[in-house]
Order: structure tokens, then C-alpha cells, then sequence
């Protein structure tokens, strides 16, 4: 007998550190260039961290480190403001 449930894929906020399904987080991915963007769809290419889609968590992951901790990379200055406007969107 098959089981109906589909699997739900979780990840963990870079910024709290709980654990939610993929779906309800945000996820910003490291590109090539090394500037860090929202990847609105999940599905580029490069090393990516999940955010709770609150503001107290886009400033503690990126305000506190954590993102550049979650992404090994130094997020400059310039980067860091444009993440916060658009972590003010959601």
C-alpha cells in the first residue's frame, strides 16, 4: 500500500535557526560574482541560505553574520543595504 503523504523538504533559518518547510523561508543564493541575491523561484544556481520572511531576521542574519557564515563569502556593505530594502518587502 502507497502512502499518500508527500514529502515536504525543510530547511532551517540561517538567521533563528528554525526549522520550516523550504516553501515558507526565502531563499538568497551566493552567485559567481560574488554578490548575494533573492532567488525568487529556488532555483539558481550557487550556494544559497534560507530567512523566515520577517525583518527581525533579515537584520539578524545580516546585521549579526550568520549569512556570511551560511554563504562563506563577506557580504560588502552596499550588498548588505539592498538585502534589507528587499527583506522589508516580505
Amino acid at each position: 500500500m502507497k502512502s499518500t503523504s508527500k514529502h515536504i523538504a525543510m530547511r532551517t533559518c540561517a538567521a533563528c535557526g528554525e526549522v520550516k518547510p523550504k516553501r515558507e523561508l526565502v531563499r538568497l543564493v551566493r552567485l559567481e560574482s560574488g554578490w548575494v541575491e533573492v532567488d525568487i523561484d529556488g532555483k539558481k544556481n550557487g550556494r544559497g541560505a534560507y530567512l523566515c520572511p520577517s525583518g527581525e531576521c533579515w537584520e539578524k542574519g545580516l546585521k549579526h553574520g550568520q549569512l556570511d557564515r551560511v554563504l562563506r563569502m563577506t557580504i560588502t556593505p552596499d550588498n548588505k543595504v539592498q538585502l534589507l530594502e528587499q527583506g522589508n518587502n516580505y
